[in-house]
């Protein structure tokens, strides 16, 4: 594979990380961060509506808040992950209540792994996530360069 085939997104030590939660998981949300509030601190946080506004009044973060979820908050949210602003993302999903807005929420998903970027879903993956030894420095990680693939995509159509 040539060097060609991937993009290469630098993440600083200073991470940008962001913080979604459903309606059921706020309250667990809120609490991890209080917990994690002198890791958080040294990071730039941002998250979508309710629970950006929720998590700096009840900590002091500061946490830069997008609409909420079903009002584009979540594409909001994907956005900065394609434009390589966001290192990784807690997304506290809540698996047994119905989100009218789920499409919203697997492009989210989607786009994460798309540009490889970490996921937590439940705090236990986001304690590894914020302990890990990859929190206090740089780290680089390669991305498939789409661009590329979809080009020959089309010149393949061409020849066929």
């Amino acid at each position: 594979m040539s060097e060609m085939e991937y993009v290469t997104f630098e993440m600083e030590k200073a991470k940008h990380i962001a913080l979604v939660a459903h309606d059921g998981k706020k309250k667990e949300m809120v609490e991890w961060c209080d917990r994690n509030k002198e890791i958080l601190k040294g990071h730039f946080l941002c998250g979508t509506g309710t629970t950006a506004r929720l998590i700096s009044e009840k900590t002091g973060l500061p946490v830069k808040g997008y609409n909420s979820g079903p009002l584009g908050g979540d594409q909001q949210i994907g956005a900065k992950i394609v434009e390589g602003q966001i290192d990784f993302m807690v997304f506290l999903w809540d698996p047994l209540e119905a989100q009218p807005h789920d499409p919203d929420v697997k492009a989210l998903l989607r786009i994460a792994v798309v540009y490889d970027i970490p996921v937590a879903n439940n705090l236990a993956t986001a304690d590894f996530l914020l302990h890990s030894e990859y929190m206090g420095k740089p780290y680089a990680r390669k991305v498939q360069n789409f661009n590329l693939t979809v080009q020959q995509r089309v010149e393949k159509m061409k020849e066929e």
